[in-house]
Order: C-alpha cells, then sequence, then structure tokens
C-alpha cells in the first residue's frame, strides 16, 4: 500500500497501485465502503492482469486518514483525486464507480475530461437518495449523538445479514458517513445525470441481476445507453461475484 498528502493539508490518501503495462483504471468505492475491502479481488482477476489498477481508499474510509475538520461531499472527494491523479503522473485513464462512489466519478471526470478515456459506473447515485435507502436513512441520523446512532445502525445491518457492508462501515469515520449522505440526499448541482450526459467520451453501466426491477436501469436502457448485467450478484457486486465483474470491465475496454 502507499500513500498520497492531500495538497495544503496533511490529510494521507492510500492506495494500491498494481502494475499493468495498459490504460490504468482508477477504482472508486461506496458509502460505507473501501477499495482495500472491495476491489483487490477484482483487481487480481486475470481479465485485468494486463491494466495497470489504482485502487483507493477515500479520505474518512478504510485505511486513509479521517480528518474530522474535512468536509466530507462527492466534490471535495473528487477534487483532491483530480489533483492525485496529476501528481503522481497519471495520464490517459478509465475511471470506475461504484454506488455513491459513481457521482464522485462523474465528478472527477468534468475535473479532468481530457484525461478520461472511458467511464465505468456500476449501480451509481445518478438522483437524489430517497426514503427506503441506505443513504437516506443515515441522512437522518443527529449529528449530535453521531457515534452511538452510527453503531445502531451497524448492529441493525448486521443482524439482517449484511454483514460484510457492517464490517467495512465499522472502519469509516462517522461524520464522513452522514455528511456523504446527506450529501446523496441532496444531490448535485447541476444534477449527476446532467453532468455524466455531457460526456462524450464512452461509457458504461453495470447492474447485478438480483438488483432488477430498477429504475436507473429501465431510464438508461430507454436511453440505449451501453449497458451490462452481472449474473448472481446484486448490489455488491464486487464481493459477490469479482470474476465476472472483471471480465465486464475487460470486455469494455
Amino acid at each position: 500500500m502507499k500513500e498520497y498528502t492531500i495538497r495544503g493539508n496533511e490529510f494521507k490518501l492510500r492506495y494500491f497501485d498494481f502494475y499493468g503495462n495498459k490504460t490504468p483504471i482508477l477504482f472508486i468505492h461506496g458509502l460505507g465502503c473501501a477499495g482495500s475491502f472491495d476491489y483487490i479481488d477484482v483487481a487480481f482477476q486475470d481479465d485485468l492482469s494486463e491494466h495497470r489498477k489504482i485502487v483507493v481508499d477515500l479520505l474518512g474510509a478504510g485505511y486513509s486518514d479521517k480528518p474530522p475538520n474535512f468536509t466530507y461531499s462527492v466534490n471535495s472527494h473528487a477534487e483532491y483525486l483530480n489533483e492525485f491523479i496529476d501528481d503522481i503522473g497519471l495520464g490517459e485513464l478509465v475511471i470506475f464507480g461504484h454506488s455513491l462512489g459513481g457521482p464522485i466519478a462523474i465528478e472527477l471526470c468534468n475535473l479532468c475530461r481530457d484525461k478520461v478515456k472511458k467511464l465505468i459506473l456500476s449501480e451509481p447515485n445518478l438522483a437524489p437518495s430517497t426514503k427506503g435507502s441506505a443513504s437516506w436513512e443515515l441522512s437522518q441520523l443527529n449529528n449530535k449523538n453521531l457515534d452511538s446512532e452510527i453503531l445502531e445502525k451497524i448492529k441493525e445491518y448486521m443482524e439482517s445479514g449484511n454483514t460484510m457492508w457492517a464490517s467495512s462501515l465499522k472502519n469509516c469515520l462517522p461524520k464522513a458517513i452522514h455528511e456523504m449522505s446527506k450529501n446523496a440526499v441532496s444531490g448535485g448541482i447541476p444534477s449527476w445525470k446532467t453532468t455524466l450526459f455531457s460526456f462524450e467520451f464512452p461509457r458504461c453501466f453495470i447492474f447485478g441481476e438480483k438488483s432488477l426491477p430498477d429504475e436507473d436501469y429501465d431510464d438508461l436502457t430507454f436511453k440505449h445507453e451501453n449497458i451490462a448485467i452481472i449474473k448472481n450478484a446484486g448490489h455488491s457486486m464486487a464481493w459477490e461475484n469479482p470474476k465476472d465483474l472483471a471480465r465486464i470491465i475487460k470486455n469494455f475496454l
């Protein structure tokens, strides 16, 4: 694992940089997750062996620093990731974003359009989160009792059988979870969809078959977007079927 110091402060972003001589792929994880937890198995699949793979833990998650004085938002993550890809010397790259990492990937692409070869989004948040979603639930927590309320939610997720995500969520800063969840509910300005559909480079959307039916899937199908479906997987496709996820990524590249 390597570390990168965010410009203008001492906050450390930690990441893996796996060798490959073909176009680099930057993996951006979703809410309550970490690249080091989600994408190592994907990165080591044979289908991606020729590509350089950069797997980050966003600030507030996984092994990266968890500064309490950082503003956790889609835009703030995109801004330091844009500096990160410059500072480690990346030229043309593929950007992959999952779930709430999708909007981060979209905003990052907006900052570095000239470097983006392709964009891959797996079940991304394209519209503001609504009641019933995990991000909506987490956005409603009381900021004054955040630590204890996050622990209660983790206990609920554990008891419901969502043990993988609950384990990852434990290693995230509660403030980061809360602020990112609130951003998921408020959405982007302009909307993430508006920004996404302004891009001219190729894009692909991935859905797990267990997540269907899905409104975004229906909308993207209507728009004749490039969509792939992963068998035997739902939203947590990187854990459930990393081999087929890597295959679909490779096929799009």
